[in-house]
């Protein structure tokens, strides 16, 4: 008996750790640690257990929320998207009532931690929940609104915004917020091109399939340059670095559309937004520290 518990302890984690896409926990996790970066002031704040509990927050228990109900609300377009057959996790509809109760169970000791914070920090909290939530979840669902879909991924801002919040008690400058905004719009819908066949014939409408591969590419050269804009302010070269490299992703994703490769491509993406995050997180620190 105990044996069999056991073994049904470890396939529900393991899947659990699958709905949560671990190659995308930076996406969230990253911001974390930059904003906890950015707002600290001696290496020595590190040490405070509560940046590590909320640490811990935004690795699996974050991830299974955005991308659990991302799931459970998508299966009638996931089962014709054939990105969902290997390189993600098809959820299907007997697994969406315990999928919802373990997100309800690691989001509940988050959600009564943060009414216990200060203002700018329980803000960027319940953003960060509503976002996450809405994105998928009707009368919203903002993943079937054009543009909105985009703006609405401006929840993986939240977790740096909500570190820096922790920290300082201050909310941080909107022209950061803005550029950040511009990346993770930028990032969404390059994200969605590869999906376009899929959310076609499912009938769902996306900044992609309204305005095509080569139009989204535009709008993403676009958006990610405008995020180098706004943030050179606090990230001086870093910054034009960084455009100039996600504007020639765009250029080289053109010629990818065109043979039929973009999605071998868009593989490497998450390891480009690490690479970008890494080393924004070692600017701040440096130029903070050293």
């Amino acid at each position: 008996m105990l044996t069999l518990r056991y073994t049904l302890f470890v396939q529900n984690f393991l899947f659990m750790l699958n709905v949560s896409r671990p190659r995308f926990w930076f996406y969230i996790f990253g911001p974390y640690i930059v904003g906890l970066i950015a707002g600290i002031n001696t290496a020595d704040e590190l040490s405070d257990i509560s940046y590590l509990l909320f640490g811990l927050y935004f690795l699996l228990p974050a991830n299974v929320l955005v991308y659990g109900i991302n799931d459970t609300f998508d299966y009638e377009t996931d089962i014709v998207n054939a990105k969902k057959t290997g390189y993600e996790l098809l959820v299907p509809p007997e697994r969406r009532i315990s999928l919802l109760v373990f997100v309800a169970l690691v989001t509940s000791p988050f959600v009564i931690a943060v009414v216990f914070l200060n203002l700018p920090a329980m803000t960027a909290a319940f953003v960060f929940l509503f976002l996450s939530i809405f994105y998928s979840v009707p009368p919203i669902r903002a993943k079937t609104k054009p543009f909105l879909d985009s703006a609405f991924n401006v929840l993986y801002v939240m977790p740096g915004l909500f570190a820096y919040s922790l920290v300082t008690s201050d909310f941080v400058p909107s022209r950061v917020v803005l550029a950040a905004g511009c990346w993770t719009a930028a990032m969404h819908a390059y994200s969605a091109i590869p999906d376009i066949g899929a959310d076609r014939e499912a009938g769902l409408k996306t900044i992609a399939t309204v305005c095509g591969p080569y139009v989204t590419l535009a709008v993403c050269a676009v958006l990610y340059s405008s995020a180098a804009f706004l943030s050179f302010e606090y990230l001086d070269f870093v910054s034009v670095a960084l455009g100039l490299a996600y504007v020639f992703l765009m250029l080289a994703s053109v010629h990818s559309v065109t043979n039929g490769r973009l999605f071998n491509l868009y593989r490497a993406f998450p390891l480009i937004n690490a690479v970008a995050g890494f080393i924004i997180f070692w600017y701040i620190a440096l130029e903070k520290f050293f």
